[in-house]
């Protein structure tokens, strides 16, 4: 028995040091596979609505029908409007989109945004007690009356944001989030520049008139996607139609009547006053299609409502939503050369998904760049190919394809740690 286990443990030895040398001599291929019916994965679902690639939005803004975006083919009165896809933030439609515009209580939106931010990182919570200032309390406009005296909770806060638009809750939350409301501007235009919001210039949280305080509905546009995008649970807030604080003694009403009349309605925000006139930041979801819609200097609040469906129902009239797979789902199993393991999965990095104008999704065409072999070392999240997804000679989107986990080299060290586990492992038996 003894010198049955000592041959095995040779052999073993043997068997590894072929696995080390052999894999030297593989050949490594790349290859291009393009298929109009073949998915990714055979399991890939068509559900899921939660694509998000910035790498492409460049290339996305351009697949929608040019002489439809850059026209304004459908009547709008409005000085500025656009319409994009939520997740991808690809352009469907667009009118004057980068004119700088007062964006008056639209502003809210990046207020709203920065305020989930600090709740998602755990700087707030939904329970904190939220004081009342005096500059708060003096804002005007539209407002649920703030007393000095009292408090809120943020929970409470961005109900009467999100529904009533209260200029005071919104300066007593930027107060209590940066020390200051100034402070708290400064914030809002550093996440600006950081979201490529070059129209745009903050000088308040509210969106009152003040000179110099523009944006443009491109830049809604963004600032909305990211909201929605990254902080879905706001959607708890911005579909509320009524409801009341204090105990019921202050009764709310949403300034976005969307909510009560168009059917998957979302959010987001209205604004208007006597110079910015009328504005809105309009979503909706349908068929696992999610659209935003900006209008802004509309001439009425019955324009802009109209405006703002009309583009809506132009999207989902229009366009559809094509999945083809999903965040790390496995495309392929790699082999691996002079690793300690002899495979690793190719994962997606991203939802692979684009809109497309309906009837053509049948004329899609996947290409699939993809190692044959790789060699070890290989890190969790190191790109290893690409998936894109081509429409009359056309890429829609494109998706990287990443290692799902680390395969350290090979070497003598981890050859011998690997002899002796097995040898242990023999002895045991």
């Amino acid at each position: 028995m003894p010198k049955l286990k000592l041959f095995i443990s040779f052999f073993l030895i043997l068997i590894l040091c072929i696995t080390f040398v052999l894999p030297c001599f593989a050949e490594e291929t790349t290859y291009v596979w393009s298929s109009s019916s073949t998915p990714v994965n055979a399991n890939i679902s068509e559900d899921s609505t939660n694509y998000t690639d910035a790498s492409n939005d460049e290339i996305n803004s351009t697949t929608a029908n040019e002489s439809e975006t850059n026209n304004n083919t459908l009547n709008l009165e409005s000085a500025s409007a656009i319409l994009i896809e939520q997740s991808t933030g690809q352009i469907l439609y667009e009118h004057n989109c980068h004119e700088a515009l007062r964006p008056a209580s639209v502003t809210k939106v990046m207020s709203i945004l920065l305020i989930m931010e600090a709740l998602d990182n755990g700087t707030i919570s939904l329970n904190d007690t939220v004081p009342c200032s005096e500059n708060a309390a003096s804002m005007g406009g539209s407002q649920i009356w703030l007393d000095p005296r009292e408090t809120l909770t943020v929970d409470e806060m961005l109900k009467a944001i999100c529904v009533a638009s209260a200029n005071d809750c919104v300066v007593a939350m930027a107060e209590y989030l940066a020390g200051s409301e100034e402070a708290f501007v400064q914030m809002m235009n550093d996440k600006a520049k950081e979201l490529g919001m070059n129209d745009t210039t903050f000088k308040n949280c509210h969106g009152l008139d003040e000179d110099g305080h523009v944006t443009s509905s491109y830049d809604i546009s963004l600032m909305s996607k990211e909201l929605l995008n990254n902080h879905p649970q706001i959607t708890n807030y911005t579909t509320i139609w009524t409801d009341s604080l204090r105990d019921g003694k202050s009764e709310l009403t949403n300034t976005n009547k969307l909510i009560r009349t168009y059917k998957g309605a979302t959010g987001l925000k209205t604004g208007s006053t006597g110079l910015a006139l009328y504005n809105l930041s309009a979503s909706a979801t349908r068929d696992n299609l999610s659209l935003i819609a900006v209008i802004m200097k509309a001439p009425s609040t019955k324009v802009r409502f109209e405006e703002a469906q009309k583009l809506l129902d132009y999207g989902f009239s229009n366009f559809s939503f094509r999945q083809f797979g999903k965040k790390e789902e496995v495309v392929k199993s790699l082999s691996v050369t002079k690793g300690v393991c002899s495979s690793v999965d190719a994962i997606l990095l991203d939802n692979a998904g684009t809109i497309i104008e309906k009837g053509k999704d049948k004329n899609i065409e996947q290409n699939l760049i993809l190692e044959n072999t790789i060699s070890a070392p290989i890190s969790a999240g190191q790109k290893l190919g690409e998936v894109s997804f081509v429409l009359d000679g056309k890429t829609l989107s494109t998706v990287d394809i990443v290692a799902k986990n680390d395969v350290a080299k090979i070497n003598l060290f981890t050859m011998s740690k690997k002899v002796i586990y097995s040898w242990i492992d023999l002895l045991r038996s």
